[in-house]
């Protein structure tokens, strides 16, 4: 097909561009829109899904809710909660699968976002951006033991990715250890310690080096380091999240993580957490390892990072470990990660969950909801096989994927947005603000018990 237009029809087609970027434009200033521009705005979403974005997701949508709630366009968003372009509210309990934990919109950070934004948006790169200097000189006061440096990405497999290259550049080492049910990303490094091979199949071979080991499992995780020894692929660095989340919200049993970590030091390698979903306070402390007393040599952080405004990321790590990027500083770069709205936006979120004590909150409310969603769960053991949790990080596990499935299509439809994990399809995970009301945990366990005893085992 020839891209080749007349002068007159390449006019006419900016045109029409144009005129359709001043009604988007103009629809983004509105506070509310009428029926017809949510009419409008609904058809377009379809359409622009269906033949530019994605079909799939029209599917998707399809399969976890009812009649033409499909076709759900989100559109405001506040607290807990967060509208579609009806108006219909709904508590949410996705929480996009964990940035939320200072609620929708806190108006801290949003405040030091617009200020920043009436400044300066982004840096030029060359010269000594001050809020990198200051975010990372606070990530140094709040991370466990003795992490110190900071690199600033804009997501999760980012930060992944920079601390696996961090890794190799420390030791010259090769091997990797992850576990199954892992989920560290999906760009080509941090899928190779990803676990879920519907994921990496199509993008065989990924990085080479990486062991998958049970999940758990301290005597397997020692005989690999064993044997990688023996066979001279010394372990570069053990990758772990504290508390698996997409897995299905697993948490490790006693006293493991602290095994790795003698095992990390017995072999000289280096830990990694992973604490994209489980840091900023998700857990009941601000970041997972305190709960089980271990400094890892290197932590992940994003999702809740950048406070629900910014996309934001990051990895802190000790010095002994970040001096090999000392030399060479462009050794691993990105253009916009640590940009200045980003790092206003994570100074802001840190200083609203040190003030509101969101990650004691977290853990308070987090007990009550997981106490109060087993009693809900009880003479429905024949569907539910278990409620587990930590802080407000909570998964639902039910004996058979369709049961998942109609509970999250009946909350939804009830208001309540639920979602399954990525890895474990048979849990759906409960994931809300940090500052949800017991108001409002309430109405989620009311319409958990509702739903539960229409749905069929």
């Amino acid at each position: 097909m020839s891209i080749d237009l007349t002068r007159e029809t390449k006019t006419e087609q900016n045109q029409q561009v144009s005129e359709y970027i001043n009604k988007v434009l103009s629809l983004i200033e509105k506070e509310e829109v009428n029926k017809e521009e949510a009419a409008w705005i609904t058809k377009e979403t379809v359409d622009g899904f269906r033949e530019h974005v994605n079909p799939g997701f029209l599917t998707y949508r399809k399969s976890v809710t009812k009649d033409g709630q499909f076709a759900a366009v989100e559109w405001s968003d506040n607290g807990s909660c967060f509208k579609d372009v009806n108006g219909k509210e709904y508590i949410d309990c996705l929480g996009g699968f964990g940035i939320y934990n200072v609620g929708h919109r806190n108006p801290k950070v949003v405040k030091a976002v617009t200020d920043q934004l009436k400044r300066q948006a982004l840096h030029s790169q060359d010269l000594l951006d001050p809020l990198r200097a200051m975010l990372a000189k606070i990530l140094a006061d709040i991370t466990p033991g003795d992490l110190k440096y900071a690199f600033f990405t804009n997501s999760g497999t980012e930060s992944v990715e920079a601390a696996l290259k961090l890794a190799k550049m420390y030791s010259d080492r090769t091997t990797f250890i992850s576990t199954t049910r892992a989920f560290h990303g999906k760009s080509l490094g941090s899928l190779s310690g990803t676990a879920k091979g519907m994921f990496r199949k199509p993008f065989l071979p990924l990085i080479p080096g990486f062991r998958h080991v049970p999940f758990g499992d301290i005597d397997m995780i020692r005989k690999t380091f064993e044997v990688c020894a023996s066979v001279g692929e010394d372990v570069a660095a053990v990758i772990l999240e504290p508390i698996q989340g997409e897995g299905g919200i697993i948490l490790p049993p006693e006293n493991y993580l602290k095994q790795v970590r003698e095992l990390c030091d017995q072999y000289g390698s280096l830990l990694i957490f992973d604490e994209v979903q489980t840091g900023m306070g998700r857990t009941g402390k601000m970041f997972a390892a305190e709960l089980y007393d271990v400094v890892p040599d290197i932590i992940c952080l994003a999702k809740a990072f950048g406070g629900g405004v910014m996309p934001a990321g990051a990895i802190v790590a000790r010095e002994e470990v970040f001096k090999s990027w000392f030399p060479n500083p462009f050794m691993h770069t990105t253009t916009f990660g640590g940009n200045p709205l980003a790092c206003a936006a994570a100074i802001a979120t840190i200083g609203v969950l040190i003030e509101e004590n969101l990650p004691e909150r977290a853990l308070v409310v987090g007990e009550y909801f997981l106490k109060e969603l087993k009693e809900a769960a009880k003479g429905h053991e024949d569907k539910v096989l278990e409620i587990r949790g930590q802080g407000l990080m909570i998964g639902i596990e039910f004996h058979k994927d369709e049961i998942g499935y109609e509970v999250s299509k009946g909350m939804f439809d009830r208001g309540i947005l639920v979602a399954g994990t990525l890895i474990n399809s048979k849990t759906i995970r409960i994931e809300p603000a940090l500052t949800i009301g017991y108001e409002e945990v309430d109405k989620v366990i009311s319409t958990f018990k509702e739903v539960l005893s229409l749905v069929k085992a």
